[in-house]
């Protein structure tokens, strides 16, 4: 049986191997660029050194409370008592205090916009039960997002022993937060938030790309002594057309958009992470282009099936297959299947079955595992036996 090459994030489907540019330098301690839509890390520094996350945590507190609302546990318009110790927290506050009683989207925005940790450790309380059963669930979820090497200790980032993270756990983080919460990461996006009847001061979104960069959208700065200054940057920026790679089956001409997700840790002032992130990703975007393969469940190859009700599957990936290769590249793709045999039912939906190499030239660009794009369930015993002895002969 052929091996199939490991993916090198989680959530992250491609692994780019030669003719890769090389980035500009960094002034940072660690980061991470990311093709968001094309699932692929474009460059990176130091992506599993342990690092204190700051504010970036509340990422993780967005997660769970984004959830809540989409489960209907919470809502935006019901309100949210001030505790004591919301309304005592130290650091970025939305400054909100026990007399109010704050509707969860205020709330939500104070956390996002303003930072503030009173809203924050509000919503924790609220979604939890309490800020200690709340803080087990973000280590539980970033046991489910695949963040191997991270641990929270509170929910709005301030430096606590223990509490670490890695580039590469907020890079599955952020991408995770916006591919499965597209309807509430707008919030990101807002520059100015203040509650009414609260100071005016600390009412701007300290993201710099937001009044700079019009095709940024988010996400999240972070700030303290041991963490340095931090900032989780994404921009979308539409392209007028899709390359086409000359694949087999993936002839290609359509507009489309392209977003890109930059996480710079430890930079030495507010003004440089911004400037290091937009670096990164006016790169991602000159040095790379997007080369869409296949439509979404379209079928890259069918698959034999042995002992199966049906003989064969489709195989393929149930998202449009786009990736990311280096600039002037596209026209010389080639496409080829490696497949994992013989497959025997049952096959699950979405079941990895193979990988499609992309070379441009006789180069490795991109590895892309595929899924079957549907389900085959057993055979009855009289076609099982006669696969059986198919596969003996064979």
């Amino acid at each position: 049986m052929k091996t199939l090459v490991a993916a090198l994030l989680a959530f992250v489907s491609l692994a780019v191997f030669a003719q890769v540019p090389q980035p500009p330098e960094i002034a940072a301690r660690a980061y991470v660029l990311v093709d968001v839509t094309a699932n692929q890390i474009l460059a990176s520094k130091d992506l599993d050194m342990p690092v204190e996350p700051a504010s970036l945590t509340k990422l993780m507190t967005a997660y769970l409370v984004f959830d809540a609302l989409r489960s209907k546990k919470i809502d935006f318009k019901q309100t949210m008592p001030v505790s004591e110790r919301a309304w005592k927290m130290p650091g970025s506050r939305m400054f909100i205090d026990p007399k109010m009683q704050v509707p969860v989207e205020d709330l939500v925005k104070g956390m996002i916009v303003q930072s503030g940790n009173d809203a924050t450790m509000a919503l924790a309380e609220s979604v939890g039960g309490s800020a200690e059963r709340f803080v087990q669930m973000m280590n539980e979820q970033a046991k489910v997002l695949g963040m191997k090497n991270s641990a929270f200790k509170n929910p709005e980032g301030l430096t606590e022993p223990g509490h670490t993270t890695t580039a590469r756990d907020l890079s599955i983080l952020a991408a995770r937060l916006m591919t499965d919460f597209p309807e509430y990461v707008h919030f990101y996006a807002i520059k100015k938030y203040r509650y009414p009847g609260t100071p005016a001061a600390n009412d701007s979104n300290r993201n710099l790309l937001l009044f700079r960069d019009p095709t940024v959208d988010g996400l999240k700065t972070g700030f303290t002594e041991a963490a340095g200054y931090c900032l989780v940057a994404t921009a979308k920026r539409d392209y007028p057309h899709l390359v086409s790679a000359g694949a087999p089956a993936g002839s290609i001409a359509a507009a489309g958009s392209r977003r890109l997700l930059s996480i710079v840790l430890g930079a030495e002032s507010e003004n440089a992470r911004a400037n290091e992130s937009q670096k990164l990703l006016n790169w991602g975007y000159t040095a790379f282009e997007a080369v869409k393969l296949f439509d979404a469940n379209q079928a890259v190859v069918m698959q034999k099936v042995w002992k199966g009700s049906d003989s064969q599957v489709k195989v393929g990936k149930t998202s449009a297959l786009i990736v990311a290769v280096p600039a002037g590249t596209a026209s010389r793709l080639k496409t080829e299947v490696v497949r994992t045999e013989p497959i025997i039912a049952p096959v699950a939906a979405g079941q990895q079955l193979a990988m499609l190499r992309v070379f441009a030239g006789d180069q490795p660009v991109a590895e892309v595992p595929l899924q079957a794009l549907g389900r085959v369930d057993q055979a009855g015993v009289l076609g099982r036996a006669w696969d059986g002895i198919r596969l003996w002969i064979r």
